[in-house]
């Protein structure tokens, strides 16, 4: 992948997060197959796919849009945009996408996607990458974006330097994304697991936004509680984090425009499967294997499983 304008671009999972990166990358020219399934991707192909977005609303009509993998051939990139507890399954509809030089992106919530990626199909295409957005498939082949501005930070699990990042970089910047790369990428990902699993288990208990959230004083004390019990958490994994990660993190949410949900407490509250068990529970089964107590989260997630299985029951 010598010129990102020629690249071959596979987005897997055309939900909120893929739709939204890949209809961005589709818009600016580039050759972009979304892989995406049944009314969506039925919407897709008729009306393309449409963006909401505080910065310019857009239509954005990818190269294939199909539910065939085994029909699209080698890929330079592929963006992973499947829920996290979905990565773990991909290994047969992957490999027909990886060739000798394909980097594969996740940009899943949770901290273990690169490596259930690694296991699936092996080490060598994977590099570490996440996403920061606000958004959502308001209908069949529509998303909308709210609030932050949308990001991707990528670097190498080893904290190397690469080409192939700062190629994978040069393509986003070039759809006018925002890029960041990064020389700890684990950090990064548990920095942003400190965000997002505690805000999507508790907003899924409480079902009241963020604003809310923020600045009730019993559910800030929660929030906190549940965000240090991750910080501690990743320290028990060898990953420093800022000493003052936990308050630089609450002020950040204290900025998110009033309304925000997570993606997570969406899914819950509307009683589809959601990430449940790649978010909290990854952070009650990661702090009993590590030693580490996690009491708030495990409350959290003790509340939530049993409505979560009702949800995969019926799905």
């Amino acid at each position: 992948m010598s010129d990102p304008r020629s690249s071959r671009i596979v987005v897997f999972g055309a939900g909120a997060v893929g739709g939204y990166f890949g209809g961005r990358l589709a818009q600016a020219g580039h050759h972009v197959t979304f892989i995406a399934r049944g009314a969506h991707l039925d919407a897709i192909r008729r009306n393309g796919l449409q963006v909401n977005s505080p910065t310019g609303d857009f239509v954005a009509t990818p190269a294939t849009a199909t539910d065939d993998t085994s029909s699209v051939g080698v890929a330079d990139v592929v963006l992973i945009g499947v829920k996290a507890g979905a990565v773990s399954g991909l290994a047969a509809a992957l490999r027909p996408l990886i060739g000798d030089h394909t980097v594969v992106v996740p940009l899943q919530n949770g901290v273990e996607a690169a490596s259930d990626l690694m296991a699936a199909v092996g080490s060598e295409p994977i590099i570490g990458g996440l996403c920061r957005i606000v958004a959502s498939v308001t209908a069949p082949g529509r998303i909308a974006h709210a609030g932050i501005t949308p990001t991707v930070v990528l670097g190498e699990i080893d904290g190397s330097h690469s080409p192939r990042v700062e190629l994978v970089a040069a393509l986003l910047r070039s759809a006018d994304v925002a890029v960041e790369i990064s020389d700890d990428i684990q950090a990064a990902l548990w920095e942003k697991f400190l965000l997002i699993a505690p805000w999507g288990g508790l907003g899924g208990v409480t079902r009241v936004p963020l604003d809310v959230l923020c600045s009730a004083p019993e559910t800030r004390r929660l929030l906190e509680a549940a965000m240090t019990e991750v910080a501690a958490l990743a320290a028990a994994h060898g990953v420093t984090l800022a000493a003052d990660i936990v308050s630089r993190t609450l002020e950040f949410l204290d900025a998110v425009p009033s309304g925000g949900t997570a993606s997570m407490q969406r899914d819950l509250m509307a009683r589809r499967p959601s990430e449940l068990d790649a978010q909290t529970g990854t952070i009650v089964r990661l702090g009993r294997t590590r030693g580490v107590d996690t009491p708030v989260n495990t409350f959290l997630y003790d509340c939530l499983a049993p409505g979560e299985r009702l949800a995969r029951a019926g799905s």
